[in-house]
């Protein structure tokens, strides 16, 4: 890292505001270079943070735009090294033209994540830390952006942070024992160890309980839209979307396949899934279009079961019903065209072992979106812990996690049996790993490469 580097850090568009920012040991040599104070001082003389007003040169010296700069020396900056920010009126050629400058001052372009990365190998994050600045970024509900602020503030990080220490003590006291038997060190009973693996077991165990709910919250519900043909299921996915999204006419079997969008409603994200209607066919196309849906069904944390109400309800609507309640997490019955004159009222005709709602909407009109928006967020209520990050939201910390968890349980059992310190040890020891890698404390460069693939350039 002993090169400085830059990049455009907003979006490619023109906007008010455009900012190139710069890391490294020349960013604040290589900022004055291109910018003209008007003060006419050097922005090197300059205090930290500080907005400075002035004008960005071309690398011909000839100014191009007033800006403001400001600078953050090491180590009190976001990548724990000397940066600098020029904030320009946001026209992309004026940005490019700053940029290039910067280049020829022997700068070099920063490659995705490259400035969060720097932040934590300088100790300024750790790696949930890293991770929530993405989610951050992409954070497409209050809810995920609640959590990723949460975990940026270091609410996951102290959490885990705890567990580990609670580690490190059994650690050290049981190193202390064996390599100082002549010390005066207590012995560490099998009972005190137990009860202290046994928080370690409870904490994890609760923390995992988190990721289920992190992992909906963050990248949405799978939301499985599934009836008979004919029930309206593309209307329905056109209107929670608000476009035509989906082909819609009265020709039954025009869905052959999955369509998958994202929208907000109930304030959850939830990852639409039209799927094809469900019934027996000889169409060799329709059939894998049904058995796709079967699929999106078992997959769906939400299933919306629509049945038309200008028909009868028949066994073909119950075995639908049936098979939803018993392989989706939530299911709702919606009754839709309820604005036709022939709709008849709608309620739940068949028992079911956990409560369902029920709602009768029309996609034409609207009405009966508003009830089936409350109810969604119903089947998904707060629970708290989104506003303090205290939760995981993927698949890496989760495995981590259960990988620290299983180590914990494994020295337990070993104790239980009556195994050696030094054997209880190694379990201890292999949970501790697998804790650091999760925020970081044990670094592995292959771990850290695919966590910065995701950010963008400028972060």
């Amino acid at each position: 890292m002993r090169d400085t580097i830059a990049a455009i850090a907003t979006g490619p568009v023109r906007s008010a505001v455009g900012i190139i920012r710069l890391s490294g040991p020349e960013a604040i040599a290589a900022a004055a270079a291109v910018f003209r104070a008007a003060s006419g001082r050097s922005l090197t003389e300059y205090e930290n943070r500080r907005l400075v007003l002035g004008a960005l040169l071309d690398r011909a010296g000839n100014p191009v735009d007033q800006v403001l700069a400001t600078v953050s020396r090491a180590p009190e900056s976001y990548t724990g090294e000397d940066t600098a920010e020029l904030q320009c009126h946001g026209s992309p050629a004026v940005l490019t033209l700053g940029l290039e400058a910067l280049f020829a001052q022997g700068v070099r372009q920063a490659r995705p994540g490259e400035f969060t990365r720097r932040a934590f190998l300088n100790g300024k994050l750790d790696l949930t830390q890293a991770e929530a600045v993405a989610d951050l970024i992409d954070a497409e509900t209050q809810a995920a952006a609640r959590i990723a602020g949460g975990q940026l503030s270091g609410a996951l990080s102290r959490r885990i942070g705890a567990v580990y220490d609670a580690l490190v003590d059994v650690s050290a006291h049981f190193h202390a024992v064996l390599d100082y038997p002549d010390e005066d060190i207590d012995a560490f009973g099998a009972e005190t160890l137990d009860r202290a693996l046994e928080g370690a077991e409870r904490d994890l165990s609760a923390l995992l309980d988190t990721y289920r709910r992190g992992k909906l919250l963050v990248g949405g519900i799978p939301c499985a839209i599934v009836g008979q043909p004919n029930a309206g299921k593309s209307s329905l996915l056109n209107a929670l979307l608000g476009y035509e999204r989906a082909i819609v006419t009265d020709i039954p079997g025009t869905t052959r396949d999955t369509v998958e969008e994202k929208c907000t409603l109930g304030g959850r994200l939830l990852r639409l899934i039209d799927t094809a209607g469900i019934r027996e066919t000889g169409d060799a196309v329709e059939r894998i279009g049904v058995e796709r849906s079967r699929r999106a069904l078992a997959g769906a944390e939400l299933a919306l079961v629509l049945v038309d109400l200008t028909r009868p309800l028949d066994e073909v609507d119950k075995d639908l019903f049936r098979e939803a309640v018993e392989r989706a997490g939530q299911v709702i019955l919606v009754g839709t065209k309820a604005d036709l004159p022939q709709a008849h009222p709608l309620s739940l005709p068949w028992s079911a072992e956990k409560p369902v709602p029920v709602v009768s909407l029309s996609s034409r009109t609207g009405e009966g979106l508003p009830a089936l928006e409350e109810a969604i967020a119903a089947c998904f209520p707060s629970e708290g812990g989104e506003e303090r990050g205290e939760m995981l939201t993927n698949a890496r910390q989760a495995g981590a996690a259960g990988r620290a968890l299983e180590q914990v349980r494994a020295a337990r059992e070993s104790l239980a049996l009556g195994m050696t310190p030094d054997a209880v040890l190694v379990d201890v020891e292999g949970a501790m790993e697998a804790l650091g890698e999760l925020t970081g404390r044990t670094l592995r460069e292959d771990v850290t490469a695919r966590i910065f693939e995701r950010f963008c350039v400028g972060k």
